[in-house]
């Protein structure tokens, strides 16, 4: 099966229901992405992992009068956050599907633009992934996607900290590749896959910015069962999470965190 674990854990209500927490940290991100887009109306475009939803009704606003948003992504609880958010804007011009594209191609239908922040790196598959992307595309079609860069360079992560108390990652099941949200983080191995995957003239910029936000948008100590730290443990792992966000801490419960990130820019010839 295509992404099972990463379809079981984003279907898990415990993990969806800390996403909009997260979120503060793409939202620093979207202005970026959005810019490099430079969506027009009448544009049919699709936004690949779409998870809550905020940027695919970004997206529709942008395609207006005349085009299409479609927002993509394999987490039913996200989903129905991203219908009620855009009920909620007023957003009639924008459709959620659940849908992994590694496997599930739209019928009938092809996009102008594919779009994704921060969803591309969760392909087990990229290379199969990315080439069922570029066929959803009408030829000169784009797409454009962030992803995190290396950890390194992004010390808010808190994996790093916790990396003692975490199990042993098993090796991915032969023909499966790791996932993760730093695996794209390397820029010759993303040029790669996209240029394997038929894509052409890939282009690629790298940015920094900053974010102030709560710990609770880059940790959550109800998630740690799910990380498989024991439960005995937990206490141990929450002060291990503190003292590394102590760097970050500009006041009460807020944090200035640094992001680097990349904007990936292909063609389908």
């Amino acid at each position: 099966m295509a992404n099972e674990a990463e379809t079981r854990r984003w279907n898990d209500d415990r993990w969806a229901a800390a996403w909009p927490r997260r979120e503060r940290l793409t939202e620093a991100v979207s202005p970026y992405l959005l810019e490099t887009v430079a969506a027009r109306p009448g544009r049919r475009v699709c936004d690949i992992g779409c998870g809550g939803g905020a940027l695919t009704i970004e997206l529709a606003r942008a395609v207006r009068p005349g085009g299409r948003a479609v927002g993509m992504d394999v987490s039913a609880p996200l989903l129905q956050l991203a219908r009620e958010r855009a009920a909620e804007a007023g957003v009639a011009d924008v459709e959620f599907v659940q849908r992994d594209v590694q496997t599930a191609l739209p019928e009938g239908e092809a996009f102008d633009l594919a779009v994704s922040q921060f969803g591309v790196m969760f392909f087990d598959e990229p290379l199969a992934a990315f080439g069922a992307v570029r066929a959803s595309l009408v030829p000169g079609g784009r797409l454009v996607f962030a992803c995190w860069q290396d950890v390194e360079h992004n010390p808010w992560h808190v994996g790093t900290a916790l990396r003692s108390l975490l199990p042993s990652r098993p090796a991915p099941p032969p023909g499966k590749s790791p996932v993760g949200p730093f695996v794209l983080g390397d820029d010759e191995y993303v040029r790669d896959l996209l240029g394997g995957a038929g894509f052409t003239t890939v282009g690629s910029t790298p940015h920094e910015t900053t974010v102030r936000a709560p710990a609770d948008a880059v940790t959550d100590p109800s998630l740690f069962p799910l990380m498989g730290i024991p439960a005995e443990r937990e206490e141990e792992a929450m002060a291990l999470v503190e003292r590394h966000l102590d760097r970050f801490a500009v006041g009460p419960d807020e944090y200035e965190y640094p992001l680097a990130f990349t904007v990936f820019v292909a063609f389908n010839p």
